[in-house]
């Protein structure tokens, strides 16, 4: 009776430690952003080597480094599930010998590894692009995978068979304690990350004991013979595949086109108006119905000064480039109406936008309107194509990969090298920190999904009014909501609006997010200098 007890305490002992050195190591660090993820790090199969994979990629800066850390990761996962599944065996079953067990752990370490590669990388793109549906993709293939992998290390031909009905609520129970933990360890101040790491980590060693009680302990598996794991590998690789189609089939809700372009403006807005769209938008030539509204085109003006039509592949331009252009359009439209103008961007046209104001402020643009602007995008970094090391030279080739094999299905003609994503990538420290600060002169807004509370790290985001609402990126719940209060604010009036469950969103979803890189430790950002919200948790902070 007490030797069980004894080892259960060893058990939640060995799954407590790890979590609680890293959350140290990060508090003494004062890396706020990375807090959550420590309650991770002796998570069940797959989540654990997830958490590993995503430091990996984030935190190496050559190929030597990257292959060096795969392989402390491959062994360390070894050797600490060995431990763990020792400790959690039934008693009274005979159980394996630690020469076998340290050999099957270690080239099941190897497996997960190649399995949870592909969605580690996809979260570190979400990073990049700061879009929720990207992480979305690289979390949903944990779901399908963990029933499976987390019955590897104690069963015999795993791969073959259906994971029992426990053992799959167990996996879902896993799940759910990380999100809760990592929220916790963004809500408790300070210090106090610590032990709820601690205790973060001794649940793991519960559930471990859990997984492995159910997998030795199971009854007849159902379809003993099918290869079900692997099926399940092929399921989760298509899930990169349709979720992309999803977005582009699933009604997103208001766009900003269709607030503005198709009505005229009421009297008494007294601005012009240019309507940036966003990525993988399209424009046929036909002119909005008010004559002191415009939209943007990626492709410049033609002769007479009118905006030109562009095709979806046109918006793969750099956020620079484009700011020129729209350069050339506030200076025709301003000319050609004498009003002040407005610029109303939806996500990458937010990102332009505000791009602008940065680089080429003309006088006579006063109003900024964002709406799903990209919020803290730029927190990985790989080099570009031709250059052989810096963080994340790794990632940014096993990406190129991983993308061109998606492209070859059709979904998906962008690559991690499009100048839109090389703009977020060179300029990070810029959206990471200023995107959402104040402009001298210029009233601003942003109209923000919910969806946005899950593509961030927890913290104070913004140093401008917001106006949070139901929605997903690129289109908002409610039309006349959206237009009034569009419509009020070009018209002068403030507008703002905070949801009481968006810190709570924010609390739970980051802690599937990649690390953030340290701004400080890339010297590919000129602006290295610059405040690191990954580290004070808030932005606009002053050099």
């Amino acid at each position: 009776m007490h030797r069980p007890r004894a080892r259960l305490t060893a058990l939640c002992a060995l799954a407590a430690l790890p979590p609680a050195i890293e959350a140290l190591l990060l508090v003494r660090l004062g890396f706020v952003a990375a807090e959550g993820l420590s309650s991770q790090v002796t998570a069940v199969w797959p989540y654990d080597t997830y958490h590993d994979l995503r430091w990996l990629y984030v935190y190496h800066d050559s190929w030597p480094d990257f292959l060096v850390g795969l392989l402390l990761v491959i062994g360390f996962r070894a050797l600490l599930t060995t431990g763990l599944v020792t400790l959690a065996w039934p008693a009274g079953v005979d159980r394996p010998g630690l020469r076998w067990l340290l050999g099957r752990n270690l080239g099941l370490s190897v497996v997960v590894v190649v399995l949870v590669a592909p969605w580690a990388l996809i979260s570190v793109a979400a990073s990049v692009v700061a879009l929720s549906w990207v992480l979305l993709a690289s979390l949903l293939p944990m779901f399908l995978l963990a029933p499976f992998l987390q019955r590897a290390a104690v069963v015999g031909p795993w791969w073959r068979g259906l994971p029992s009905i426990s053992l799959v609520g167990w996996s879902l129970l896993n799940f759910v304690v990380i999100t809760v933990a990592s929220a916790l360890c963004w809500s408790v101040p300070g210090w106090w990350t610590v032990p709820v790491a601690l205790f973060a980590g001794a649940a793991n060693g519960l559930l471990w004991e859990r997984t492995v009680h159910v997998a030795v302990l199971a009854p007849r598996v159902r379809w003993a013979r099918v290869p079900v794991a692997p099926i399940a590998v092929a399921l989760a690789l298509v899930v990169p595949l349709t979720i992309p189609v999803l977005v582009q089939v699933v009604p997103a809700g208001v766009t900003i086109e269709q607030v503005v372009l198709g009505q005229r403006l009421p009297a008494d807005v007294r601005h012009a108006v240019i309507v940036l769209a966003g990525h993988g938008s399209a424009y046929d030539g036909t002119p909005p119905v008010d004559a002191n509204v415009e939209r943007f085109s990626y492709r410049g003006l033609g002769g007479d000064g009118r905006p030109l039509p562009y095709r979806s592949s046109d918006t793969n331009r750099s956020l620079e480039s484009g700011a020129a252009l729209l350069q050339t359009q506030v200076d025709r439209l301003h000319g050609r109406t004498g009003r002040p103008v407005a610029l109303i961007g939806e996500s990458e046209g937010a990102m332009l936008a505000r791009t602008y104001l940065a680089q080429r402020p003309h006088p006579a643009v006063d109003t900024l309107v964002m709406f799903s602007p990209l919020i803290n995008a730029g927190r990985a970094y790989y080099p570009p194509a031709g250059v052989s090391h810096g963080w994340g030279v790794a990632t940014g080739w096993q990406l190129r990969a991983l993308l061109g094999m998606i492209g070859l299905f059709g979904v998906t003609d962008a690559g991690p090298d499009e100048p839109f994503i090389r703009s977020l990538l060179d300029n990070a420290p810029f959206y990471r920190n200023q995107l959402m600060c104040p402009v001298p002169g210029v009233r601003m807004v942003a109209f923000l999904p919910t969806t946005t509370a899950t593509e961030a790290p927890p913290g104070d985001y913004t140093g401008i009014p917001v106006f949070q609402m139901p929605g997903v990126h690129g289109g908002l719940l409610g039309r006349s909501l959206v237009q009034d209060r569009l419509i009020h604010f070009l018209a002068g009036v403030p507008e703002s609006r905070m949801r009481r469950e968006y810190p709570l969103l924010q609390q739970l979803g980051a802690g599937w997010q990649a690390p953030p890189l340290a701004i400080r430790v890339n010297p590919a950002w000129n602006d290295v200098r610059q405040p690191d919200p990954s580290f004070t948790g808030k932005v606009c902070q002053p050099s």
